[in-house]
């Protein structure tokens, strides 16, 4: 089992910053690649970023390409969403994800909330106009 603990969502004017922190715990973090989820009132959740297990490969949604990074630190267990020029449509309910891989998918990210195995409990972002 992995647990998932998301941190540092909150209230912001657009335009401003948040960074997103995930603690993992349970399992070899350097195993699990990584993601980021959204879900905004009345839509379905939605893929923000993902990164590898190695760190090595990154992907992100079209709709925060730019302004958003994801980044992990393997010795803290954490993955990080650096979120930058935020947007009042950025307003949402921010989980973070975690999949097992083995070493032969060290470079795989993953986009497809059903191939997760692990989610946290979510951290509300709101962005003000």
């Amino acid at each position: 089992q992995v647990q998932l603990v998301e941190s540092g969502g909150g209230l912001v004017q657009a335009g401003g910053s948040l960074r997103l922190s995930c603690a993992a715990s349970g399992r070899a973090f350097s195993s699990l690649s990584m993601g980021w989820f959204r879900q905004a009132p009345g839509k379905e959740r939605e893929f923000v970023a993902a990164i590898s297990r190695s760190a090595g490969s990154t992907t992100y949604a079209d709709s925060v390409k730019g302004r958003f990074t994801i980044s992990r630190d393997n010795a803290k267990n954490t993955v990080y969403l650096q979120m930058n020029s935020l947007k009042p449509e950025d307003t949402a309910v921010y989980y973070c994800a975690a999949k097992g891989v083995q070493w032969n998918f060290v470079s795989s990210t993953y986009t497809n909330s059903r191939e997760y195995d692990y989610w946290g409990q979510g951290t509300q972002v709101t962005v003000s106009s």
